[in-house]
């Protein structure tokens, strides 16, 4: 039975209507127009999907509708700031980390919730733990070791 959820993507409240257990991806793309967060296998298994909820990234594929709550949801489209691109964006074009693009949403949404998680007396990211928060992200292209670098520029002092 359909009913109707209050959800906060973005900033922005916005009321849907739906099925509980619709995946929030479909949500995202469907009824709300934030295209920019892809469908990748379905599973939870590649991170094309990856969305932030309340700064911890997960899967929207496999992450029921109802689980959301009131968690403030963050999209690829709500990464900038004020029209500018985060330094991870920056670095991620500087490292020319980006070729078919399909991946790149949910690297940069893992990335983001890696720094966004970080002390600000923290030491400069280590490449251990910049491959560790990308690792639940498929890429075909084969762009990791560019992905990997440009998170860890992103994340020096």
């Amino acid at each position: 039975m359909k009913q109707q959820f209050d959800l906060t993507v973005n900033g922005t409240t916005h009321k849907v209507v739906c099925e509980p257990d619709t995946p929030l991806l479909w949500v995202l793309r469907g009824q709300l127009g934030f295209v920019g967060t892809k469908f990748g296998c379905g599973s939870g298994l590649c991170g094309a999907c990856s969305v932030l909820i309340d700064d911890t990234a997960i899967n929207s594929c496999d992450t029921p509708v109802w689980s959301v709550g009131t968690k403030h949801v963050t999209t690829i489209e709500g990464l900038d700031d004020h029209g500018s691109m985060s330094r991870f964006q920056e670095e991620f074009l500087n490292c020319e980390a980006a070729q078919c693009g399909y991946c790149t949403s949910g690297i940069l949404i893992r990335g983001t919730a890696l720094l966004n998680k970080r002390q600000p007396e923290s030491p400069s990211l280590t490449r251990s733990q910049a491959c560790e928060a990308l690792e639940p992200n498929l890429c075909r292209c084969g762009i990791h070791n560019r992905a990997i670098n440009a998170l860890m520029r992103a994340g020096e002092k």
